[in-house]
């Protein structure tokens, strides 16, 4: 059996900021049913450690990381068989609230520090040295913060594979050079083909320039992040490395994201039986104090900041709420954004419904009971809500870029038996607005609409086939590590 260390700085529902943490909780368990071994690494933050503590968790190793003292604590997710072991140095990870921000949204002071002991921890593991029985022949690690794992066991013969997944390149992990010699690196890592980035310490091309793979979260974004204009001036390192390069599609987890028994639901449908969603509509039109009726109910569900497309949408708001149209919003972010939705919340509270924050519960509902689901993103590496949407039968309307490319069919290019949402091609407000006049129009055809309902609730999104394709890149790794092994 193939043994798997999956390191993650999120794992929902311990901690969320994001799609990681979701994919951090539903890919091993698909790995763990095709029978790998996986363990998960994550940060001993504070819910992370009340709820082992509230669980069966043993420490089962106490290491010494430079001047910190490390705990390892054994324990398993909630409502999870998968193992989990918590870095417990609470100097440096027993912090309230965001795992990489304090409450005033200022990243921490000490984020390098904090997670190139993580990524050392990772190492140790993986190489036998933490005290532990269980060693990996696999490390798959997940964006920035744990960029410097495959960086510190290159050069150990019997190190296991490396595979380095891209979730957002946005965020690299960038420090001083000073950071650079506080963290005690070898001066051979400083320069522009290893660690060096524009006289900055880049913890992601650690991750990028040492892993034995690279993945990305979808195909389309593999081959976006190669040009200039989605790279962040990465992308001459990915097209010299395109060779090792690939895009796995998300998946979702379609027992939690599921119409017909959705715990969070009062009534309950399917692609057979839509009678319901009509319910779940009403109920929610009730819930945010939005006039009850059959007005077009748009949500999104989201960071409010400018890589969702956030100044498209409230450009787009106010000539459709004159249409009647109504809004159901999620998220938080930029007060740039915020504010203008405040207003318009304010001065159209029967029409919009705008909630500051995050509500697992409420985004259930919003992307049951809404008729329409925006996902206007200036670039989108894979996107998950497009494909909670497609599965509760709530039209997406997306910005033709990314994973929403690979997910979503229009009926312009797809035609009508094969669409199942609505895309814009040209990044303006313009453009967005033209595609949800569309979809609109598509609305008023009851039998078109419900020939597009059942292709977007009969696709598969489930992580069965993607987990599939991470085992055969595991296998691909380990073959071509035992061809390089000096007999």
């Amino acid at each position: 059996m193939i043994r798997i260390l999956f390191a993650t700085s999120e794992l929902y529902p311990l901690v969320k900021t994001g799609g990681l943490a979701d994919v951090s909780a539903s890919l091993p368990e698909a790995l763990c049913r095709l029978e790998y071994d996986v363990h998960i690494l994550l940060p001993g933050y504070p819910a992370a450690m009340e709820a082992a503590r509230k669980g069966s968790a043993l420490r089962k190793a106490r290491i010494q990381v430079d001047d910190y003292s490390v705990s390892l604590w054994q324990t398993r997710p909630p409502g999870s068989a998968v193992t989990l072991w918590l870095v417990d140095c609470p100097a440096l990870f027993d912090r309230p609230g965001n795992p990489y921000q304090n409450g005033r949204g200022e990243d921490w002071w000490d984020n390098a520090q904090r997670y190139e002991l993580f990524c050392r921890v990772a190492a140790q593991i993986a190489l036998g040295q933490a005290g532990i029985q269980w060693v990996p022949d696999i490390v798959h690690c997940n964006d920035w913060q744990t960029g410097l794992i495959p960086v510190f066991l290159e050069h150990h013969r019997s190190r296991p594979g490396t595979v380095f997944t891209v979730h957002n390149l946005a965020y690299q992990g960038l420090f001083p050079h000073e950071i650079f010699r506080a963290l005690g690196l070898p001066d051979s890592l400083w320069n522009m083909h290893e660690l060096e980035f524009h006289g900055q310490l880049s913890f992601i091309k650690g991750g990028l320039v040492f892993s034995d793979r690279i993945t990305t979260v979808s195909p389309r974004y593999a081959r976006e992040i190669q040009t200039p204009d989605y790279g962040y001036g990465l992308d001459g390192l990915l097209r010299h490395r395109r060779e090792r390069l690939s895009g796995i599609l998300n998946g979702i987890d379609t027992g939690v994201w599921n119409p017909e028994d959705d715990p969070y639901l009062e009534f309950h449908y399917g692609s057979g039986h839509l009678e319901n969603k009509l319910l779940c509509k009403a109920r929610l039109q009730d819930q945010l104090a939005l006039k009850t009726g059959d007005a077009p109910l748009l949500g999104f569900i989201g960071r409010m900041v400018e890589q969702k497309g956030l100044d498209w949408l409230v450009a787009v708001m106010r000539p459709l709420l004159e249409r009647g149209c109504q809004f159901a919003l999620l998220g938080s972010g930029e007060s740039r954004y915020e504010e203008p939705l405040k207003a318009l919340a304010n001065q159209w509270p029967d029409q919009v419904s705008l909630t500051l924050g995050y509500d697992e519960v409420l985004s259930h509902r919003i992307t049951a009971g809404c008729d329409l689901f925006m996902m206007p993103s200036r670039f989108e590496p894979c996107g998950l809500n497009q494909m909670y949407s497609l599965r509760y039968g709530t039209l997406p309307i997306v910005h033709s870029i990314g994973g929403l490319r690979d997910t979503i069919f229009d009926p312009v290019d797809a035609g009508l038996d094969e669409a199942n949402g609505f895309c814009f091609q040209e990044p303006t407000a313009t453009s967005f607005l033209s595609a949800i006049e569309r979809a609109l129009g598509y609305r008023k055809n009851q039998k078109a609409w419900r020939r597009l309902q059942h292709n977007a609730m009969s696709g598969e999104y489930s992580w069965q086939l993607r987990a599939k394709s991470y085992g055969d890149l595991y296998q691909q790794i380990l073959a071509e590590r035992d061809d390089q092994q000096p007999y």
